[in-house]
């Protein structure tokens, strides 16, 4: 292995990238391009094979888009979630260029046995420490054997980042007491572009220009809390009538619970969902059409959405579960208000239009922003490096 240089590391950064779609190849993808701005010689991993199609359940993997960003331009694709064989080639790989760390992304149990196997090869029998950002410990839908493959993963490492109180317990629980944690502000989301005019937003969404507009944002699973929301649409309605919710996202369960509830509280007029995956490109207008940002989560760590708000400057409504009113101080950056319970998020929406919040709650926005720079986390990798080889 190369000698350690302070001022500039090797580092390999494994994970989902371009084509791959989603939060988790977003964050990679912004992990790689930040290293390399800061000097590091940075190296790049993807997937060859992320999820199986059966167990995937969206309509698709990849980014409807072309280009990749360019710091992941020409990654090679190697690790196959699914293949053992992948793992030693990815392991070889690594191994032959010779980084000073490497850096998983995790966020699910379903690829501890690959990234394991790889992080404890290197460990054992090239020294090379393993450094895991760590987005979730343990999934917001349980499964047995989770807290097992979990800790096969993260004791490998030699020390983890993580963006939560829920998750730094998690993974304390998981590798250990002694495990070192670099704990940070989930860095905002730059790569969406700047903020576009409400009024060209809302034409583009055919939104009228006058109302109050909410949003819920991602892919739509019962965790999510969308049925949650649409229950209080009634009670919000009574306050707000010309209030329209957008919902932006694919559905990755039974759509047809969340249609039976538009039917039943006949929501057809006031709800506009654009059931599929949101593009980059159009990302920007869905959240400057909204003058809310709505996550009625049941269960959650902490969410990517809350920072694409904060980059747009979204005021938001979350509810008190894992690190979510961490960062959304209450009646600073939006209202935080209980789960599962559709009357007090009714009368939290209704709060922020009926007493004029949005000003007051922008401005926090602003000032939460400045605090969750992507920096932190970049940081955090090279103070996790540096107090390795001490």
């Amino acid at each position: 292995m190369r000698q350690w240089d302070n001022e500039k590391m090797r580092i390999a950064v494994v994970g989902p990238m371009h084509p791959y779609r989603g939060g988790i190849a977003h964050f990679t993808e912004m992990t790689v391009t930040g290293l390399a701005d800061r000097g590091h010689d940075v190296r790049p991993v993807s997937f060859s094979r992320q999820y199986p199609d059966l167990l995937f359940p969206g309509k698709t993997q990849y980014e409807p888009e072309s280009d990749a960003p360019e710091a992941v331009r020409g990654a090679p694709r190697l690790l196959d979630s699914i293949n053992p064989l992948s793992w030693f080639r990815t392991g070889v790989h690594l191994r032959d260029e010779a980084p000073d760390a490497v850096v998983f992304q995790y966020w699910m149990p379903f690829f501890a046995p690959a990234y394991g196997v790889v992080a404890r090869g290197l460990r054992r029998h090239y020294g090379i420490p393993s450094f895991a950002v760590v987005h979730n410990a343990l999934p917001h839908e349980r499964h047995l054997g989770d807290a097992l493959l979990s800790r096969f993963f993260l004791r490998a490492c030699a020390g983890h980042v993580v963006m939560s109180d829920a998750v730094a317990d998690d993974t304390r629980r998981l590798a250990g007491p002694n495990a070192r944690i670099e704990q940070i502000a989930h860095p905002v989301y730059e790569r969406f572009g700047d903020p576009v005019p409400t009024a060209e937003a809302r034409a583009a969404l055919d939104l009228p220009n006058d109302a109050p507009v909410c949003l819920f944002f991602g892919f739509v699973r019962e965790y999510k809390g969308l049925h949650v929301l649409l229950e209080a649409m009634p009670n919000i309605l009574n306050d707000l009538p010309d209030l329209h919710l957008v919902v932006a996202g694919e559905p990755y369960d039974d759509p047809a619970r969340y249609r039976d509830l538009i039917d039943r509280h006949r929501l057809h007029d006031q709800v506009r969902w654009h059931d599929e995956y949101i593009p980059s490109g159009d990302v920007p207008r869905y959240f400057c059409a909204a003058d809310l940002v709505v996550q009625p989560y049941v269960s959650a760590t902490q969410s990517g959405v809350a920072q694409i708000a904060t980059h747009f400057e979204r005021p938001m409504v979350v509810t008190d579960v894992g690190g979510l009113a961490e960062s959304i101080p209450h009646e600073e950056v939006g209202f935080v208000v209980p789960p599962e319970d559709p009357p007090a998020l009714a009368r939290a929406v209704g709060r922020f239009f009926r007493d004029d919040w949005g000003e007051r709650l922008a401005e926090g926005v602003r000032k939460r922003r400045h605090a969750q720079q992507p920096e932190r986390l970049f940081e955090a990798i090279e103070r996790l490096r540096t107090s390795s080889v001490r």
